[in-house]
């Protein structure tokens, strides 16, 4: 697979870059961002966007890059659905399904199906691709994402074993079966039989036997969704009944914006580097 490098910036100690290339995945040319510290270790996080996103929004507004540098961790940031002008889109132009939502799940039904497959572009395409392009570790992987993103790292990693190292999000969606936005894109890009549904839900996952060891989670106890659409309730009663290590973070006075993300980065730098054996403690 050949990246295209779009853009290049120096940044604290290292490079931030923007790639394309062509997907099978999706049928289409997909754009993703890489931090790359000059001190690169070969350890990696990904990190998944949420509704109305691209690699943009985590790459200009998180401030990870300069924690990164200081702990030569890589930094992958996909966008969050195909695009182009053949890609459909919700016909009314929601901001929660089509372009910009696609929930990192392989849709079934059509029209989403020709193009809407986020979870084998990230997990089959998107990583092995950067694990040959940029000399990364396989071993030494982690995932964390934001809100529909989070909801990508919890599924991502719950679904596909051993393939993530480390764990972390911010404000997931965590049951999407049982919340407004999650009912919606499954039920389009999956279909009505909600039984199929429960592979790209969280809380399901963990009720039917998929395991983590340990995952971070900051929730900002002034987000806006955090009763009716995150449902962190749920995932904190399904790792407890499951022996799940879940470090739940409720932040008082923060919401669901960058600022909360921004303010507490470093500190899922920081547990993604402990977890990938570039710190300590």
């Amino acid at each position: 697979m050949a990246f295209d490098e779009i853009s290049s910036n120096r940044m604290f100690g290292g490079v931030q870059s923007v790639y394309r290339h062509d997907s099978s995945a999706t049928s289409t040319a997909m754009e993703f961002a890489v931090y790359r510290p000059d001190s690169a270790t070969g350890a990696a996080v990904v990190f998944l966007s949420g509704l109305t996103c691209t690699w943009e929004n985590f790459t200009v507004k998180a401030g990870a890059q300069r924690m990164a540098s200081e702990l030569g961790l890589t930094i992958i940031a996909p966008d969050t659905s195909p695009r182009g002008g053949s890609v459909p889109d919700d016909p009314g132009g929601a901001y929660d399904f089509g372009l910009g939502a696609g929930f990192y799940v392989d849709a079934t039904q059509a029209p989403w199906s020709a193009n809407y497959r986020m979870r084998s572009y990230v997990l089959s395409e998107l990583l092995p691709g950067c694990i040959e392009e940029f000399d990364l570790d396989a071993s030494r992987i982690g995932i964390s994402g934001h809100s529909m993103g989070g909801h990508g790292a919890l599924t991502l990693a719950l679904g596909a074993p051993g393939t993530f190292a480390s764990v972390s999000a911010f404000a997931p969606i965590c049951a999407p079966s049982q919340c407004p936005w999650g009912e919606k894109a499954l039920a389009g890009y999956l279909g009505d039989d909600r039984s199929g549904w429960r592979g790209s839900d969280a809380v399901a996952l963990i009720e039917d036997g998929a395991r983590l060891s340990e995952v971070l989670v900051d929730v900002g106890l002034d987000d806006a969704f955090l009763a009716e659409q995150l449902r962190i309730d749920l995932l904190e009663s399904a790792c407890s009944d499951a022996d799940i290590g879940l470090t739940l973070r409720r932040q008082a006075g923060f919401d669901h914006s960058y600022y909360t993300i921004a303010t507490f980065i470093d500190d899922h730098m920081n547990w993604h580097a402990q977890r990938l054996g570039l710190r300590t403690e």
